[in-house]
């Protein structure tokens, strides 16, 4: 078995191709729930949606994000009342005592659904209520996620890193907001000057996570520090991934990242935006996936090869040369 870490769109880029070098029954996926939100109510889980969507085949894979061909009725008709009504459609956060109020999962990242600032197709839209209601009526976020496996056809093993709230936080110049409205709600434009992961000192990695860190793990070209970040800051995550094979695939190509604001992010949590940033980002590392124009020199095994994932094709060579970095780890 080898296990994926997953958060943002770099490794389901990387799983796109990958059904052949690593059969989708002999993986496990563990998302990153830090970037969840509830929005209207409803329980967002982005990343670990992007991989039920791609295994499910129903994934956009323009954006990576949603359900291919999906309709956005409701979404539309939210927009328009809030502009009809004279209210501002941007990310509306619920007053500061209903953020720890409700349900225990969406603390610290409650948002009115009005204006509805984040893109939720309809029937992404009934996964999110399929998904609160499993919780609201006694389910863990793993249960929850396990139907909706199910419902999807999805044969691999598909896991939240905790069935407890983590919510990424960013301080800025325009005070405290979750990752959401950031990069969504304001394309990541704010000046960061730290990221918090609330609730992680005090959440757990479920017993199937902790079985999961056992196995091998594969971690891709995500973002180290939003994407990765909440991982490592569950207590006993960093232990377990010391005690086993790890490989990871860099997002950068020496200090040009490929997309996304993992530069400015490890700048603003005084890491070096580069491969030997990331290195030193994860220690546990026993080798690495490098582009082959990227020269840094590393104190492990690496592999290199053309790291850019535009197909499925792309992403397959990849897949072949991050099982070439486990083999040497």
């Amino acid at each position: 078995m080898v296990t994926f870490l997953a958060g943002g769109t770099g490794t389901p880029k990387l799983l796109s191709g990958a059904d052949d070098v690593f059969p989708p029954a002999e993986t496990v996926v563990v998302g990153n729930t830090g970037d969840d939100v509830e929005l209207g109510g409803l329980l967002v889980c982005p990343d670990v949606d992007t991989v039920l969507f791609l295994d499910g085949g129903v994934l956009d894979r323009e954006t990576w994000w949603g359900i291919d061909g999906d309709s956005t009725a409701t979404h539309d008709e939210l927009k328009r009342l809030a502009d009809a009504a004279g209210l501002a459609a941007e990310p509306r956060y619920l007053p500061p005592e209903r953020q720890t109020a409700g349900r225990e999962i969406a603390r610290w990242r409650r948002f009115s659904g009005v204006g509805e600032f984040m893109l939720i197709g309809d029937r992404d839209r009934a996964v999110h209520l399929t998904r609160t209601s499993l919780i609201d009526e006694g389910r863990t976020l793993t249960e929850a996620i396990e139907r909706l496996a199910a419902a999807f056809g999805v044969e691999r093993t598909v896991l939240p890193m905790s069935d407890d709230p983590v919510a990424t936080l960013l301080h800025t110049p325009d005070g405290t907001m979750h990752f959401q409205e950031f990069w969504v709600g304001r394309g990541g434009e704010p000046t960061v000057e730290d990221v918090e992961f609330r609730g992680a000192a005090t959440a757990e990695p479920t017993d199937a996570v902790l079985t999961a860190l056992s196995d091998r793990v594969v971690i891709g070209p995500s973002n180290p520090v939003t994407s990765i970040g909440p991982f490592r800051a569950l207590p006993g995550v960093e232990r377990a991934l010391e005690s086993t094979t790890v490989v990871a695939v860099s997002p950068f190509v020496e200090d040009r990242v490929f997309s996304g604001p993992a530069a400015k992010l490890m700048r603003a949590t005084g890491q070096e935006a580069s491969t030997a940033g990331v290195a030193d980002a994860y220690p546990f590392a026993d080798a690495f996936v490098l582009d082959e124009d990227d020269g840094t020199r590393l104190d492990c095994p690496v592999v290199r090869t053309d790291t850019r994932m535009d197909d499925e094709a792309d992403a397959a060579r990849v897949a072949r040369a991050v099982a070439e970095a486990l083999e040497v780890a």
